[in-house]
């Protein structure tokens, strides 16, 4: 099969398009047929960098999380899905290539119906993030004001998207040329960060949710109602004290979590809930640009400048929904 393999850390130019061995399913595995994947944010960081995924060498020589495709092959104990079911799905690597083994228990579930592979495969990460930040450590409520900063990314449109559904007044950070994209989304007001300093304006929120890591806290507190929650998606060192603090200490409170380690069974949980809403049309996906696999090396290049809209999609084979 092809796939996407790096054996070094550095630049674009250390993934090449190459043959491997086709994988085959354990007896709790099935074997996913990936029409599309994507590229994240962190994986340009995983790619040119030592730590996460190894120090001498990358120990996942196939990067990729987020995948959409159709059910090849189950194991022999596999019960829950069934050759020729379309899915979606995320596990941390190995989606840059025509195939890829999940546990039939993992993060995995029957795509969205009205979605395309290349729509669908983009939903996952910013989703999963957005979700459980809101819901569960926001505590999210009907006409509660919840700005999201960085609205425009993955996170971020995901996130305008789910405080809108939960019945907030949602006010969207973004640049210029994503104003109206982030509005398009059900943003009830937006910010141009070139041209306005939200924490200067005398506005108040009960949720702050900073989907990019570039405002701290202290820079936010300020902003935040009496009771006010701030979201980091990053959780740096300062955060975390910031946290434990605020928690013994404050009315206003510093959250953040590890989303991506949460266990498969609350993430497939999350991914059916998920496809409710795309099917009801309350969530759309928002897709920047789509590269075929072959063209990784341009596709991490433009993440890499940190300016996409929404996500970046990989086409891994062409066909119709």
């Amino acid at each position: 099969m092809k796939a996407i393999v790096y054996t070094k850390f550095g630049a674009p130019e250390v993934l090449n398009f190459q043959d491997v061995e086709k994988p085959n399913p354990k007896e709790n595995e099935v074997l996913i047929k990936i029409f599309a994947t994507t590229v994240v944010k962190e994986d340009p960081d995983m790619r040119a960098s030592r730590g996460f995924n190894g120090f001498l060498k990358p120990r996942h020589p196939i990067l990729g999380q987020e995948l959409a495709g159709e059910i090849e092959e189950i194991g022999k104990n596999g019960t829950r899905f069934k050759p020729g079911d379309q899915v979606f799905g995320i596990d941390m690597f190995g989606a840059y290539a025509e195939y890829k083994c999940m546990p039939e228990n993992g993060a995995l579930a029957i795509k969205p119906s009205n979605l395309s592979y290349e729509d669908a495969a983009s939903i996952p990460n910013g989703a999963l993030t957005a979700l459980p930040f809101l819901r569960d450590k926001g505590k999210i409520q009907r006409g509660q004001s919840v700005l999201i900063y960085g609205a425009s990314g993955s996170v971020g449109t995901a996130a305008v998207q789910l405080a809108k559904y939960f019945g907030a007044e949602v006010t969207g950070v973004c640049s210029t040329t994503n104003l109206e994209m982030v509005k398009s989304l059900g943003a009830d007001h937006v910010i141009d960060y070139t041209l306005e300093n939200f924490t200067e304006n005398s506005k108040t929120y009960d949720i702050i949710f900073d989907t990019v890591g570039k405002r701290s806290f202290s820079e936010c507190k300020g902003s935040l109602t009496a009771d006010g929650i701030y979201l980091a998606t990053i959780p740096t060192p300062a955060i975390m004290l910031q946290s434990l603090f605020s928690t013994i200490s404050g009315r206003k409170k510093v959250r953040f979590a590890a989303t991506g380690l949460r266990s498969a069974p609350e993430k497939t949980k999350d991914l059916v809930f998920l496809t409710g809403l795309i099917e009801a049309g309350r969530i759309k996906p928002v897709v920047d640009r789509i590269y075929p696999l072959d063209q990784m090396v341009e596709a991490h290049r433009y993440v890499e400048k940190g300016h996409k809209k929404g996500n970046v999609v990989i086409t891994v084979e062409h066909k119709s929904t």
